[in-house]
């Protein structure tokens, strides 16, 4: 009996505390490797910026010594104002201040309703699982793989015939079907990681198709949906080739009219104007990740990408 019984010297002491394994702080190659990728990086990305930064604020007599490195001797934001107001875009001199505004209506529409068919798509798709809805699946995931220039003409052909061509109705139409696959799956990804049992629990307690999507799965798709907001309104945003193709002259967007205000053939070349636009257009991008940063993140994270 007495030699299963442990010794004293084996029984642990109540106040003692168990001993953690400390991790040395000291030089390692490895975390002196991830520090100069991360500085790498940081100015790889950041420089192109300081750069537009710091020509936007300069005069041409000083951009034309040809340090572009040098921080501005005399500061002075002319040439945001004049990007803004009176830059020529083509033969209208009116600043890019209406492409803006241009922007903001395709990007709004074209940013709610393809977050609010793809949520619903991968919704059924994750849930009621309807007959054929592995082909549709792999219909979408096809293509989104197809280029976009591969369909322009067809659908300049197909929104002219409908009187949409050349309208804001035709360019948010046309954003909203190339943005289908990807919200499709994103929604569809990020559903099959709530466990099923939930969604039965509601049906059985009278749950149809609307009232569960509106009441259960919207609220807890919080996440994939600021994921989706940041790439949707990024892509509507950045757009050039879709916009110039669909929105017609009355609605062009901010990047068809900065691509007209740097390559006019008219006069000299303004280059602390050209980088004022440039970085008047990326301002809500550029916002967009600053603000919403940890939450892409954390929806990444939590299956975005998954499945």
């Amino acid at each position: 009996m007495s030699a299963i019984l442990p010794s004293a010297n084996a029984v642990p002491n109540a106040s003692q505390k168990p001993q953690r394994r400390v991790r040395s702080k000291g030089f390692s190659f490895a975390r002196l490797g991830i520090y100069a990728f991360l500085i790498s990086a940081a100015i790889f990305f950041l420089l192109p910026l300081y750069i537009m930064l710091t020509t936007s604020v300069k005069s041409m007599d000083e951009i034309r010594m040809g340090n572009i490195f040098a921080l501005p001797q005399q500061f002075s934001l002319e040439a945001w104002t004049i990007a803004w107001s009176s830059a020529c875009t083509g033969i209208d001199c009116e600043g890019i201040r209406g492409g803006f505004m241009n922007s903001v209506a395709i990007a709004i529409p074209s940013t709610l309703i393809p977050i609010f068919l793809g949520a619903l798509n991968g919704y059924a798709l994750s849930f009621w699982r309807p007959r054929g809805a592995n082909i549709l699946f792999g219909i979408l995931m096809v293509g989104a793989f197809i280029p976009l220039q591969v369909m322009i003409f067809p659908l300049v052909r197909i929104l002219a015939s409908i009187d949409l061509y050349s309208s804001l109705p035709g360019i948010v139409l046309v954003h909203t079907v190339f943005s289908m696959p990807v919200m499709t799956l994103l929604f569809r990804n990020y559903y099959s990681t709530i466990p099923h049992e939930l969604f039965q629990a509601a049906r059985i307690d009278g749950g149809g198709f609307i009232r569960i999507f509106v009441q259960l799965v919207l609220p807890m798709s919080t996440p994939i949906i600021v994921v989706a907001v940041i790439m949707q309104l990024t892509g509507v945003w950045n757009d050039y080739i879709l916009g110039l193709v669909f929105a017609g002259r009355e609605h062009l967007p901010m990047t068809v009219q900065l691509n007209n205000v740097i390559n006019t053939t008219t006069g000299t070349r303004m280059y602390n104007v050209n980088m004022a636009a440039t970085i008047l257009t990326s301002l809500v991008p550029l916002t967009l990740y600053f603000v919403s940063g940890r939450w892409f993140v954390r929806g990444i994270a939590a299956g975005a990408v998954k499945g």
